[in-house]
């Protein structure tokens, strides 16, 4: 009874101020019937958007005694069937740390992916391969960073860039583990560009302390980038940080937000991007203060300088969180919300002055890791949403979402 007072109270607390901004708007999102499902032990889903308004989904499911990463393309004629990008029991499947794809200007798909290189828990590289004929073959896989040590790399962000690609990663080179004193140095996020042949452009150090395993986010604006990802002080504060440049040539790390939220480990819960020329969304997830937020930003100067932090959740917020930035200068955004029955995969229209439309349900979900993180990716006058049913008989679902007004 205790649990569920302090429950009604919170949610009551986040209708009256947990939702900055004027009153609530009539939703103008529509979610359809599931269009695609994957089988129960399926996950880690990505969507990414191709050439000419498809989408690219990229999952994990278990196949005999391995792993297979999969693809699908959908175009104007539906889903594609699945095709095996990967199938290895080298594998490392993460509920946080998933596969990705980008399509490139001249078609070309490159989908990363993380494999184990030794014995140890956390002793992984992220890999990459590319299709040029729509993912029915791919090459043969090249590591993605230079350094070859047994350490952590992954977290990957890729967005189309110039003639190819651009990524941001966490780099593990410098953190050692040590059974008698712990854990010395710290983790660094690190960039690069990948070229549709797969020569890779020069390692660009971004910031050489960050969170240990938040998810980077990488978006294009103009003729630059912004990478946003999870920083970490010498005091452990913990609060989203930016840079901004293109090739090797970038700028200190700054504040997105100066939330204030000090904790000593890593949260699991890295900020996502959207940006059309200059203008850009953020969304991110915050506990500071013991008290679970979502928040969104935007910023009109290419992420020089962010607008007031908006809080769009209901009160009792997961995170994992995913944003697409719309042409009227509002964004949409996803997010895990705790209940009193299941937790709840939402979607909430927002505009810079704060005003917002109220939530709608995608999903019913659980709160487990394996209910992992949905993603979401626009397309025209639509959104996909792509998210794991952590259930017995679940596994990785995609709905449509579409947008009115």
């Amino acid at each position: 009874m205790r649990d569920r007072t302090r429950f009604l109270t919170l949610v009551l607390a986040a209708l009256v101020c947990g939702c900055a901004g004027e009153a609530e708007r009539p939703t103008s999102l529509t979610p359809g019937d599931i269009e695609f499902e994957r089988p129960s032990g399926s996950g880690e889903p990505h969507l990414s958007v191709g050439a000419e308004g498809r989408a690219v989904l990229t999952w994990i499911e278990p196949d005999g005694a391995a792993s297979a990463l999969r693809l699908a393309i959908r175009d104007t004629d539906g889903w594609s069937a699945p095709r095996t990008v990967r199938h290895t029991d080298q594998l490392f499947v993460n509920w946080a740390d998933f596969p990705s794809s980008v399509e490139m200007p001249d078609g070309t798909i490159a989908v990363h992916w993380l494999e184990k290189v030794a014995e140890g828990p956390y002793a992984y590289h992220v890999l990459l391969a590319f299709s040029s004929d729509g993912g029915a073959t791919w090459t043969e896989p090249l590591r993605a960073h230079d350094d070859a040590s047994p350490t952590e790399h992954g977290f990957v962000s890729m967005v189309p860039w110039r003639d190819g690609a651009a990524l941001t990663w966490l780099d593990g080179r410098d953190m050692v583990v040590d059974p008698g004193s712990g854990v010395r140095g710290a983790m660094s996020v690190r960039f690069r560009t990948l070229e549709p042949d797969g020569h890779l452009g020069p390692e660009v150090l971004l910031d050489d302390r960050t969170c240990e395993c938040c998810q980077t986010a990488l978006a294009r604006v103009g003729d630059g980038l912004v990478a946003a990802y999870r920083d970490r002080s010498e005091s452990e504060v913990r609060d989203i940080s930016v840079v901004r440049g293109a090739g090797e040539q970038w700028t200190d790390p700054a504040p997105l937000s100066t939330d204030g939220w000090t904790i000593p480990g890593c949260p699991v819960n890295g900020p996502q991007l959207s940006a059309s020329e200059q203008a850009l969304a953020s969304a991110w997830y915050t506990g500071v203060g013991g008290v679970p937020r979502v928040h969104v930003a935007f910023s009109d100067d290419g992420g020089a300088t962010f607008g007031p932090r908006i809080r769009i959740d209901e009160g009792l917020p997961l995170g994992r969180v995913d944003i697409e930035r719309l042409d009227d200068g509002s964004a949409v955004a996803v997010w895990l919300e705790a209940s009193d029955d299941a937790p709840r995969v939402l979607a909430r229209r927002v505009w810079p002055d704060g005003s917002m439309e109220a939530s709608v349900l995608v999903s019913e979900t659980a709160g487990e890791r394996s209910s992992g993180f949905p993603r979401m990716v626009r397309l025209s006058d639509e959104l996909l949403v792509a998210w794991t049913l952590a259930t017995h008989d679940g596994g990785v679902r995609v709905r449509s979402v579409r947008l009115s007004g």
